[in-house]
């Protein structure tokens, strides 16, 4: 499996236990708001900074549809 998938599946288990969520409910929010393939392709950011960094920009993009920084 390519490296950017596993980390997307982390990203979406780790960030839905931060959350109290599933990782399915945090992907169909993701979908819904057309954001999942823009996660996805921030792998090589969200995988060198700290994971906190990575959960402050989803929780900007699904609030207000722009990243964080």
């Amino acid at each position: 499996m390519r490296n950017e998938f596993l980390f997307f599946c982390y990203l979406l288990e780790s960030y839905a236990a931060y959350k109290n969520m599933t990782a399915s409910e945090v992907l169909k929010i993701l979908d819904e708001k057309e954001l999942t393939d823009f996660v996805y392709g921030m792998y090589e950011m969200y995988h060198t900074e700290s994971i906190n960094n990575a959960y402050t920009d989803i929780d900007s993009l699904i609030t207000t549809g722009k990243p964080a920084w």
